[in-house]
C-alpha cells in the first residue's frame, strides 16, 4: 500500500542551497578565467571560495609580475576583468552575480592599505570633530572603507559621480 506521508523537505537542502549556488557562480567563473588565461599565454592557478555571500575567484601564480597585466594601472584592468567574468557567470546562470575577483593578491593588499587610511581618516573626523573627504576611489575600494567606518562606530556616505565619487566621513553626532 502507498504511503500516504507527505514528504518533509530535508532542511540541510536550503541551508546549503546558497552556498552550493556560489560554489556553482566560483566554478563557472574558474573555466571563463582559466580559458583567458590560456588565449594570454599566462601561467595562473584559480583559487575559489566563498566570502561574504559571495563568490571570491584568485587568479595567482609563483611569480605574481607575470599577472601584472591582468591588474593594470590602479586595478583597472582587474575591474574590467571582474566585470566580464561576472558577466559570463550571468549568461550560464541567468542571475547577476556579485563575484569578487582577486588577481596575484592586488585586492587584499589594497584592502590592508585603504583599512590603514579609513582608520587614520576616522581618527582625523573624531580629533577635529569636522567630516573628512577622501580622494576619489572606485566601488570595492569606497564599500572597503564604508565597512571600517561602520565598524568604528561611525557614518560615512558616497558622493559625487564617477570616475570622482570618494567617501566623506562624519564625526560622531
Amino acid at each position: 500500500m502507498p504511503s500516504t506521508e507527505t514528504p518533509v523537505p530535508d532542511d540541510t537542502e536550503s541551508v546549503d542551497q546558497p552556498t552550493g549556488r556560489l560554489e556553482e557562480e566560483g566554478e563557472i567563473a574558474a573555466d571563463y578565467l582559466e580559458e583567458l588565461l590560456d588565449i594570454a599565454d599566462l601561467d595562473g592557478d584559480i583559487d575559489i571560495d566563498v566570502e561574504h555571500d559571495r563568490a571570491a575567484v584568485e587568479i595567482v601564480a609563483d611569480d605574481d609580475t607575470s599577472l601584472d597585466a591582468l591588474v593594470g594601472a590602479d586595478g583597472e584592468v582587474l575591474e574590467a576583468l571582474q566585470e566580464l567574468t561576472r558577466l559570463a557567470v550571468q549568461a550560464r546562470t541567468g542571475e547577476r552575480s556579485r563575484l569578487m575577483l582577486d588577481v596575484a593578491g592586488f585586492r587584499a593588499r589594497r584592502r590592508r592599505e585603504l583599512t590603514v587610511l579609513a582608520e587614520e581618516s576616522i581618527a582625523r573626523a573624531r580629533s577635529e570633530g569636522t567630516k573628512v573627504a577622501l580622494e576619489p576611489l572606485n566601488a570595492f575600494e569606497r564599500k572597503v572603507v564604508h565597512d571600517v567606518v561602520s565598524a568604528a562606530g561611525l557614518r560615512s556616505d558616497s558622493e559625487g559621480v564617477e570616475p570622482n565619487r570618494h567617501v566623506v566621513i562624519y564625526p560622531e553626532a
